[in-house]
């Protein structure tokens, strides 16, 4: 019987991933598992749109502060969870394309199960705009529970 000791959950601090969150705790209780939650910063912000483009200062400054807020979401969110459930929870957060900071999460931690969030989108917005769930899904070496919005 499969019982995960390493569970993965991707978090972009929407209602979808808290829902995710939840199923994962409820999991890890179950199975006396460790939870690691993760957020990655996209590491691209558009600094040029046509002609106009941001001074490297203010995407700099947009980066800092993007680490800053995730930083405290994270602690939040993670105090809220502890404190409801004895499952050690470890987060960490990074910055880079948040699919592929998944996969390789999951690689150097030898995680059991990921649990991840889809938001929904179809059609010409899915298309245009790709789906970090579907990637994992598609590309993990671990079993993917997939937690529909």
């Amino acid at each position: 019987m499969f019982g995960p000791k390493k569970i993965l959950v991707p978090t972009d601090f929407s209602e979808y991933s808290d829902q995710a969150l939840k199923q994962a705790v409820d999991i890890a209780e179950k199975y006396n598992s460790k939870i690691y939650l993760l957020h990655v910063i996209d590491e691209y912000i558009q600094q040029c749109v046509t002609e106009y483009c941001l001074p490297q200062e203010t995407v700099d400054q947009l980066e800092k502060e993007s680490l800053i807020k995730s930083k405290e979401l994270m602690t939040d969110e993670v105090s809220r969870v502890s404190g409801r459930t004895p499952v050690e929870i470890d987060f960490d957060i990074i910055k880079g394309v948040p699919y592929d900071e998944i996969l390789k999460e999951q690689e150097k931690k030898d995680i059991d199960l990921i649990v991840i969030a889809s938001h929904g989108k179809t059609g010409l917005k899915k298309t245009l705009l790709g789906s970090v769930a579907d990637r994992v899904t598609e590309k993990a070496k671990s079993p993917v529970l997939l937690v529909r919005a």
